[in-house]
C-alpha cells in the first residue's frame, strides 16, 4: 500500500537525484506576427532526457516536501511552498523516480496531496514549470486541471528554442 507522507527536511536537504523521462515530441514555440504559434511535433525518434535536482532547493522559501512510500521505499515525491508576493503556491518538483512505477496512480496521489497543502494555504492559484518536451508531464498535468499560462525562449540557454527545451508555466486557479 502507496503512504504519502511530508519529509524530514533535515534528512532530505540538499540529496541530489536525477530524474529520467522518454520523449517522443514536443511543443514547438515560434514568435509569429500576431503572438505566437505553438504547434505539437514529433521527434525523428523518441529521446531520454534527464535533469538533476536537489529535494529542498534553497531558492525555496519554507518548502514542504511529501514523498509517496511504500514498504518504506520512495517512489516520488513532490515540494511546494506558498509564494506570499503574489499569493500563489509553486510546485517546484513533482515526480516518480522508477520509470516502472509511472502511470499506477503514484503521480496523482501526490498531486492531488500538494493541491490540498496549496488550498490549506489560502493560495488563489498554484504554479508549475516544465519544458515542451516533457509531453508526459504536459499531459498528466493537463489531466489535473492546469493550463499554460505562459513561458520563457530563454530560460536555460540562449539555444532554449532549437534544443525544443523552452521553460512552460502551466497554472491552476483554486480559489
Amino acid at each position: 500500500m502507496i503512504e504519502i507522507k511530508e519529509l524530514d527536511r533535515k534528512t532530505y536537504l540538499g540529496k541530489k537525484f536525477t530524474l529520467r523521462y522518454q520523449t517522443k515530441g514536443y511543443y514547438d514555440i515560434k514568435p509569429s506576427e500576431t503572438g505566437f504559434d505553438i504547434k505539437y511535433r514529433m521527434f525523428e525518434q523518441a529521446k531520454e532526457m534527464s535533469f538533476d535536482d536537489v529535494f529542498f532547493g534553497e531558492w525555496l522559501d519554507n518548502p514542504k516536501a511529501f514523498g509517496a512510500f511504500e514498504d518504506g521505499n520512495l517512489l516520488g515525491y513532490v515540494e511546494g511552498t506558498l509564494e506570499e508576493w503574489n499569493n500563489r503556491y509553486r510546485i517546484s518538483n513533482i515526480c516518480v523516480f522508477d520509470s516502472s512505477k509511472r502511470h499506477k496512480g503514484i503521480g496523482t496521489m501526490l498531486m492531488e496531496f500538494i493541491l490540498a497543502e496549496a488550498n490549506k494555504s489560502g493560495a488563489r492559484m498554484v504554479v508549475l514549470e516544465t519544458q515542451t518536451c516533457n509531453e508526459n508531464a504536459i499531459e498528466f498535468y493537463k489531466k489535473m486541471g492546469f493550463s499554460i499560462i505562459g513561458f520563457d525562449l530563454y530560460a536555460y540557454t540562449n539555444c532554449d528554442m532549437e534544443r525544443h527545451e523552452v521553460r512552460i508555466e502551466m497554472g491552476k486557479i483554486i480559489c
